[in-house]
């Protein structure tokens, strides 16, 4: 089994750098353009994907919809476990924003977030339940950055732990009970010219 761990295009929250969380915000022009740019990388790789599942958040159906569409597999009913983290109280504010209200240590606070270990916890019955469910399929995942931040470090500790850029693209596969890397945090795909 291979799974294809996505993270949605851009927003205009993530323009104006403002914490998302699970406000549903939907996708904006860009991020419409990345989607479609992985879709095209997609259709030319040799991998083959039996069918994509999203969060239930707009920004992550949008984007899982464009694949689905030009790949010409099934979207699955989304998934809540694919929802980012809750941020609570940070949810909509720019950095500035939280700066001013919370002071420069405003990541360590408790403003009402769920912990990393909430979020790995969720993220991880997922996909033990579509490894459980779906054992001989390869299904790509659209979801969050946060998320995907704690849930590839949960699913192979030897990963570099860098920030998940917008339509940025891993693969990871099962090889017995553990999980391999075949790509991790791929973006070559939004560097290449598209035509419109």
């Amino acid at each position: 089994m291979r799974i294809g761990l996505i993270r949605h295009g851009k927003t205009d929250w993530n323009a104006l750098g403002k914490i998302q969380g699970q406000t549903n915000i939907p996708l904006n022009q860009e991020g419409i353009r990345q989607a479609k740019a992985l879709a095209e990388r997609l259709v030319q790789e040799p991998r083959q994907w039996n069918a994509v599942i999203s969060s239930d958040l707009m920004r992550a159906a949008e984007t899982a919809r464009i694949l689905a569409d030009r790949l010409g597999i099934p979207q699955l009913p989304s998934d809540e476990r694919l929802r980012e983290r809750y941020f609570g109280e940070v949810e909509g504010t720019t950095e500035e924003e939280r700066l001013a209200r919370w002071g420069k240590d405003w990541r360590s606070l408790d403003c009402g977030q769920e912990t990393d270990e909430e979020v790995r916890k969720r993220a991880l019955g997922f996909i033990d339940d579509i490894a459980r469910r779906m054992p001989d399929k390869n299904i790509l995942v659209v979801t969050h950055g946060s998320l995907l931040a704690q849930l590839l470090r949960a699913m192979c500790d030897k990963l570099e732990d860098k920030p998940i850029g917008n339509l940025a693209y891993s693969v990871m596969e099962r090889s017995g009970d553990r999980w391999e890397p075949l790509l991790h945090n791929c973006t070559l795909h939004l560097e290449q010219p598209q035509s419109q």
